[in-house]
């Protein structure tokens, strides 16, 4: 017959030392867990089993306050044991467990690299703003002092120079209190009063900056395609300047900015043949024999060009170089490598026209002081 509890659950029958009897799962329960003065079962040779703070000691480790033997306690274990088990004792080691590398900086040049590119460029004349022109100390700035009246007026950003012929020809242009009308007039910058439509203009002041371009920016001086150009990078720069010639978006380095359209021709035309040295990375050692045929000349799709100078710049890594070259043909330096099947791992420009990046950070810029400013339009450096 069976029965039942009074909140309705079945009971179950239980062996006890008194005979049958019923219990709800929850006394089962608490029965089982009380049981230091659980009987031994009829005709069983076991020994009673004690409360768990009386257990006996046992040979494969012991409790508390036991012999442990061979067998350490948990809380004993030291930081070591988990940290080869990925515990989380240290921060590295939490690391590794989720999935996640410490950060190591990528070195693409070493010490022995940059002093050899420094060697380099100690050869080439430099522009330096630290004052010591040695024997160019008193150099006259280069700086006309007469120009055409058109172009004094396209420079103080009223129009273009066809546009100011236009103006002048119109008789809305005065130097000095008279109208001028002839086209090809000349005019002082510093002593010429010139005015249009009775409002005076000046000259627009020329800009030089030079900066350390970092990796992953577009050298243009405007892109609505490109996520970020160097113009990002001129934050609290006041002038209107534009980017002297361009270095690819995986290139870093020396790259000049002006408002000066002539000097910027000087600076790029292929006729003047500035010189420019770049830091390399290779993915392989270049061989002797491909040193070579770079310097005597390699084909490539628009003709056959070579480097002017090319040398080893870490004598124990081979894959280190620094080419210095005149040629200002779009990825120049990158397709003369990959002509002989060498990938260019890193580039960066060191020297440009007698500029370098010395004391410039990645994305750093600065302006030429006027001494600078001189030496550069001198054309002294090729």
């Amino acid at each position: 017959m069976e029965e039942f509890s009074k909140n309705g659950r079945k009971l179950r029958p239980r062996k006890t030392s008194s005979g049958p009897a019923y219990s709800t799962s929850r006394d089962f329960n608490r029965e089982r867990t009380n049981n230091s003065d659980r009987p031994v079962r009829a005709g069983s040779d076991r020994p009673q089993r004690s409360s768990y703070g009386d257990r006996p000691h046992h040979s494969n480790g012991g409790y508390q306050g036991q012999d442990h033997g061979n067998r350490r306690p948990y809380s004993d274990r030291s930081q070591g044991g988990n940290a080869r088990k990925g515990g989380f004792n240290t921060r590295g080691n939490n690391a590794r467990k989720f999935g996640k590398k410490p950060f190591h900086k990528r070195e693409e040049f070493s010490r022995a690299s940059q002093e050899g590119i420094d060697r380099m460029i100690s050869r080439r004349p430099q522009v330096s703003d630290q004052g010591r022109w040695s024997d160019n100390d008193s150099v006259k700035s280069p700086i006309k002092e007469e120009v055409r009246l058109n172009k004094f007026i396209a420079n103080s950003g009223v129009c273009s120079r066809r546009e100011a012929d236009t103006l002048i020809q119109a008789g809305v242009v005065t130097v000095n209190g008279v109208v001028v009308t002839e086209l090809g007039t000349k005019v002082n910058v510093y002593k010429d009063e010139v005015r249009f439509n009775g409002e005076r203009l000046r000259g627009e002041e020329k800009v030089y900056l030079v900066m350390n371009k970092p990796k992953g920016y577009v050298t243009t001086a405007s892109d609505p395609h490109a996520e970020k150009t160097v113009m990002d990078l001129l934050k609290g720069c006041q002038y209107r300047v534009f980017p002297v010639g361009r270095l690819d978006k995986n290139t870093t380095g020396v790259l000049m900015f002006t408002n000066d359209g002539e000097i910027a021709e000087r600076l790029t035309h292929p006729s003047y043949d500035k010189k420019k040295i770049y830091q390399v990375s290779l993915d392989k050692p270049l061989s002797e024999e491909d040193c070579g045929k770079i310097l005597t000349g390699v084909t490539l799709s628009d003709g056959v060009e070579r480097a002017d100078e090319l040398e080893y710049i870490d004598a124990e890594d081979h894959r280190k170089l620094g080419i210095e070259i005149h040629s200002g043909k779009n990825r120049i330096v990158r397709r003369i490598f990959e002509s002989l099947g060498y990938e260019v791992r890193a580039l960066d420009r060191v020297y440009f026209a007698g500029l370098t990046k010395k004391g410039l950070k990645k994305g750093e810029w600065r302006q030429l002081s006027e001494g600078e400013v001189n030496i550069l339009k001198m054309g002294a450096y090729v």
